[in-house]
C-alpha cells in the first residue's frame, strides 16, 4: 500500500496518517487508533489491519500493508457483501502465514 492509500475507507484515514499518528501518540494497544480521525470504528473491516499495523510499530518497524489498494478494496466489499473477512486478504496484507 502507498502512504496516502486509505486504510480505514469508512472514514478516509491513510496509511500515512496513521503512521504519524503512531510516531507521535505511541499508544500502548492497537484499539486506541480508533483515535485516529475514527479509524476502525465504521464498519470494522480495518480492524485486524489497525492491529497489524501497531504490531509493527510496537517492534520498531515501519507499519505497511503488503496488498494492493484494488484488492484491498475488493476484500472489503466482499465483506460487506457476505459479512466475513477473506483471511487471504489478511494473509496477504499482513504477510502472516
Amino acid at each position: 500500500m502507498d502512504p496516502d492509500d486509505d486504510v480505514c475507507l469508512c472514514f478516509h484515514v491513510s496509511l500515512r496518517k496513521i503512521r504519524a499518528y503512531l510516531v507521535r501518540e505511541n499508544p500502548p494497544v492497537a484499539s486506541l487508533i480508533s483515535e485516529c480521525l475514527s479509524a476502525g470504528t465504521g464498519c470494522r473491516w480495518c480492524v485486524p489491519f489497525l492491529r497489524h499495523l501497531h504490531a509493527q510499530h510496537s517492534r520498531g518497524e515501519k507499519p505497511d500493508l503488503k496488498i494492493s489498494p484494488e484488492q484491498y478494496c475488493r476484500a472489503r466489499s466482499d465483506y460487506h457483501a457476505t459479512g466475513t473477512r477473506d483471511g487471504d486478504a489478511v494473509r496477504e496484507a499482513t504477510g502472516r502465514p
